[in-house]
């Protein structure tokens, strides 16, 4: 979680949760979470700084310096159940200057294939989907295939 006001969400959890990887042996994903839009629980109980979707350059920059501590993956989320996902021309920008072995998820107020599609087509390297397939499983299959459909850059 990099932009948290708490530092326990920055750093002071992975270094709780070191130790156990490390005696399970666990592979080590390293993960930039973003917070950005409507930011839902998640930014509530993480104490996240909100980044408004028209802040790409903001958003942009926190992707730029995740990748440089080494994190080779960015989850940009707009939250679960968020009204809204992130706009497809906002993640293209941001897309635009993250290095290309960067690996970008998306995920919040995604809700239809044609949103998911936008999305990869923007530049998304995964998509996350939750609320809408706890309410709409059929919709699942609808975003799977209009995914699939994208051509990967």
């Amino acid at each position: 979680m990099l932009n948290s006001d708490d530092p326990y969400y920055i750093v002071g959890a992975q270094v709780y949760a070191a130790p156990i990887i490390l005696k399970y042996g666990l592979e080590v994903i390293p993960t930039a979470y973003i917070i950005v839009g409507f930011g839902g629980a998640a930014a509530l109980m993480s104490k996240a700084r909100v980044i408004p979707f028209e802040r790409y350059d903001v958003i942009s920059a926190y992707v730029l310096a995740a990748w440089c501590m080494g994190m080779r993956f960015s989850y940009i989320e707009a939250g679960s159940g968020a009204p809204t996902h992130i706009p497809p021309d906002v993640l293209a920008k941001i897309r635009k200057v993250a290095p290309k072995d960067l690996f970008l998820i998306v995920g919040g107020g995604i809700r239809s294939a044609e949103a998911a599609k936008n999305l990869a087509m923007a530049g998304a390297d995964a998509i996350v989907t939750g609320t809408i397939i706890e309410q709409n499983p059929e919709v699942a299959v609808k975003i799977v295939r209009s995914i699939k459909s994208v051509k990967r850059r």
